[in-house]
């Protein structure tokens, strides 16, 4: 293998695939970027066997080849380098990569491209879906905190994502609190199906395509075993989750009997406040929805926490208040955690008592919809 590329490309290249470089295995070639060299073009390849992240660059290539590397020596390494020329070349009957930029020269021992994992490629086949690069990393970002961070029940870790039609709809859930949105494709799914996707590797699929403008392209493996994803010269592998998603649908409540509308940056800034009391009870926040008594005064939501040792706070907000008054109470994370995500001016509360789940629901748009177990009142 030799090769000629510019270091700026090749350094940002490793710094993007080295978030799938495992740091802690018992399988050396883990640790390190596979680097294939064929016409035109350089392709580095990082994977933990969770996710795998490719890289394609422009390369003038004398020698095609492969060969994997250390993933931190080289990239380290490389990063160190002036902005010039780099000449990458495998010893001829060793797997030792020499670099060469400059004055700078180094050897770097490796490991026969052999002992590297497979990894599938999208390559001609024709994508399940394409979805807008900027949707996808929206919508990611409003449902994969809503999955449990462990393994105790796999499919709750994980992000169901269902394909049917015009339509991908993204759902997780952790048994205590439900994040669903929907998205519009361009073009209907190849074919309808449903596949659960490990919350950490979505939430690295949107972070590695952050500056994607072109749609992303998503493949589902004939035996559903692996998603792949493709974005300009990037390629993403995420292996998938095996199981039954609950029917999140039949959790969310059909009906309310008070629902209350109130501006949402307020409603975050009151709930952040709560919560730093709320950290010394069990994080509970209690919400009381006050209906008005004129048009002129629709109503307020009372956002209070209270603690006995650190003392108490309470935000009176103005809000407008559909039913009867009533009291609802949440951990103060999770309405922190999807006031966050939601774009709106506006979010809406619906709840049928105290002890049911509470829906909330942004103002205007009913592509997102989260559902929240209630915490105990008398806890407040």
């Amino acid at each position: 293998m030799q090769l000629r590329c510019q270091q700026a490309e090749l350094d940002q290249a490793l710094h993007l695939v080295s978030r799938a470089v495992a740091r802690r295995s018992t399988l050396p070639v883990l640790s390190n970027v596979l680097l294939a060299a064929e016409e035109g073009s350089l392709r580095i390849t990082a994977t933990n066997l969770e996710i795998a992240l490719s890289v394609a660059l422009a390369a003038e290539v004398q020698d095609p080849g492969q060969l994997s590397v250390r993933a931190d020596v080289f990239t380290d390494f490389v990063g160190s380098l002036p902005r010039q020329d780099v000449l990458l070349a495998a010893t001829p009957g060793t797997n030792d990569l020499r670099v060469t930029c400059g004055t700078s020269k180094a050897r770097i021992p490796g490991i026969p491209a052999e002992d590297f994992p497979i990894i599938a490629r999208i390559g001609d086949q024709p994508p399940t879906a394409a979805v807008d690069a900027e949707a996808l990393r929206e919508a990611v970002g409003q449902v994969v905190f809503a999955a449990a961070t462990d393994d105790s029940r796999p499919v709750l870790a994980g992000v169901f994502l269902e394909f049917k039609g015009e339509t991908l709809t993204l759902a997780a859930a952790d048994g205590f609190r439900l994040s669903v949105r929907t998205l519009g494709l361009a073009q209907p799914a190849a074919t309808d199906l449903a596949i659960i996707v490990p919350a950490k590797a979505l939430a690295e699929l949107a972070r590695v395509t952050g500056e994607a403008e072109e749609p992303i392209q998503l493949l589902v493996t004939p035996n559903k075993s692996q998603l792949l994803a493709r974005s300009g010269r990037l390629e993403f592998l995420s292996r998938l989750i095996d199981g039954t998603f609950p029917e999140f649908r039949q959790i969310i409540p059909k009906q309310w009997k008070t629902r209350v509308t109130v501006d949402r940056e307020a409603f975050l800034a009151a709930a952040r406040r709560a919560k730093i009391f709320a950290q010394s009870n069990n994080e509970v926040v209690k919400l009381q929805f006050v209906p008005g008594d004129s048009e002129l005064d629709p109503g307020s939501m009372v956002v209070s926490a209270h603690a006995a040792d650190a003392g108490d706070t309470e935000d009176v907000l103005p809000a407008r208040v559909e039913g009867p008054e009533a009291t609802i109470a949440f951990n103060g994370r999770y309405l922190t955690d999807v006031l966050s995500v939601v774009k709106s001016t506006e979010i809406a509360i619906e709840m049928t008592s105290p002890n049911a789940a509470g829906v909330f629901r942004p103002v205007g748009d009913d592509t997102f919809v989260h559902v929240v177990m209630p915490m105990v009142i008398g806890a407040a």
